[in-house]
């Protein structure tokens, strides 16, 4: 039994801090709290969702319920023989012995009379066991705030999953590589100073000259060519 005092209703636990799926896990949790110097009266677990279950371990009879009397009936044995010995240290083995085959004896007894009463109720054996689908840890008032910086839960209690966040990705454009054909000089030439290109665009346009256009072919006023009024040679 744990000591301390125990709240009186339902409202006096304080407020959820951490949520576990085992109880092993809240156990753990708990001891981390107390190590931290949280006072242990402070603190509780409470389980959500509570369900039995009943594992069947096997089929009743009168062979069966003999047997687990004998197994019983053996510690009771040991446990009247053991009052024996201490009350007269000089009993024989003897004593000692019989002393445990009565408390077989009784054992077995004892569990076919209980069998007789309840076999027509149930004529198999089981374990009962209850769970929790989760276990809530919660913590009183006065100290919500040292349990949730110990768990390293500032927030409130996550006990359904944040909604995924749709990330979204840019693309950064793609680096200027160099030319492939441009080479770094090498060690020792002199580098060329490079002037500017120029293009197409910045040139000043050239325009070319303008000739009149005249007659194709002058005639002398005789109506003879040109070539034809030059002198002939003498003879």
């Amino acid at each position: 039994m744990n000591g301390g005092r125990f709240p009186q209703s339902v409202e006096d636990l304080g407020q959820t801090v951490a949520s576990f799926p085992t109880y092993e896990a809240a156990q753990k949790a708990v001891s981390t709290l107390i190590a931290a110097e949280v006072p242990a009266r402070d603190i509780a677990i409470v389980g959500q969702g509570l369900r039995s279950i009943e594992r069947v371990t096997g089929r009743l009879g009168y062979a069966t319920a003999a047997r687990s009397g004998a197994i019983n009936g053996v510690l009771l044995g040991l446990l009247f023989s053991a009052i024996l010995v201490i009350g007269t240290p000089s009993v024989p083995i003897q004593a000692f012995v019989g002393v445990i085959f009565v408390g077989i004896a009784l054992g077995m007894l004892l569990s076919i009379i209980t069998y007789s009463f309840v076999r027509r109720r149930r004529d198999f054996a089981s374990v009962m066991q209850v769970v929790a689908d989760h276990y809530e840890l919660t913590i009183a008032t006065d100290s919500v705030q040292r349990a949730r910086q110990v768990l390293g839960r500032p927030g409130a209690v996550p006990d359904r999953p944040a909604a995924p966040v749709a990330s979204t990705t840019v693309t950064a454009p793609p680096a200027a590589t160099p030319d492939a054909g441009a080479e770094p000089p090498r060690y020792g030439e002199r580098v060329a100073a490079s002037s500017p290109a120029v293009t197409e665009s910045d040139a000043p346009a050239v325009t070319e000259p303008e000739t009149p256009a005249g007659p194709a072919d002058e005639q002398s006023p005789d109506g003879a060519d040109e070539g034809d009024g030059a002198e002939q040679p003498k003879q």
